[in-house]
């Protein structure tokens, strides 16, 4: 189930852009990255923002990241509710915020720990990303094995 907001974006950009609210395998193959943004507590989105790879699981992204990275000190600090735009802008800094006019919606965030959906999804990171798995691939894994590294998921708002 999607928001108003979310439906009426999905029509209004469905023209130009793939239908990825209700779908992200599409997104997942034209899009080689999304931005993420966590929801402060007062409810504004956080200055701490990023461009990322990503990999889509049914209409969730999944990112994965540095064990101390903001993104996962936000949700270790009860911040589980993220913006995620998707699309190439480039670097967030250099954008001049124009990643924010790409489609967007919003999201609850989650650790994935699942051993099984770690196997099964560093493997479509290295189907979408095969000019620079050879190196990312190994330190994604071996992150993921020793916790150095986390693996996030963002799922649609309901």
């Amino acid at each position: 189930m999607f928001s108003r907001r979310t439906v009426i974006q999905t029509l209004a950009l469905g023209a130009i852009v793939p239908p990825i609210f209700s779908t992200n395998a599409q997104a997942s193959t034209s899009s080689p990255l999304i931005y993420l943004s966590p929801f402060k507590s007062n409810g504004e989105l956080s200055k701490c923002q990023a461009e990322v790879w990503f990999v889509a699981d049914e209409a969730d992204f999944l990112v994965v990241t540095a064990f101390d990275a903001w993104r996962t000190k936000a949700l270790e600090q009860g911040l589980n509710t993220a913006q995620v735009w998707v699309g190439d802008e480039g670097q967030w800094q250099s954008s001049d915020g124009r990643y924010k006019a790409l489609p967007s919606l919003t999201t609850d965030v989650t650790r994935e720990d699942d051993a099984t959906a770690h196997a099964r999804l560093l493997s479509k990171f290295g189907q979408k990303y095969t000019n620079e798995w050879g190196t990312w691939g190994p330190r994604f894994k071996r992150g993921l094995a020793d916790g150095s590294r986390v693996m996030l998921r963002y799922s649609p708002k309901a």
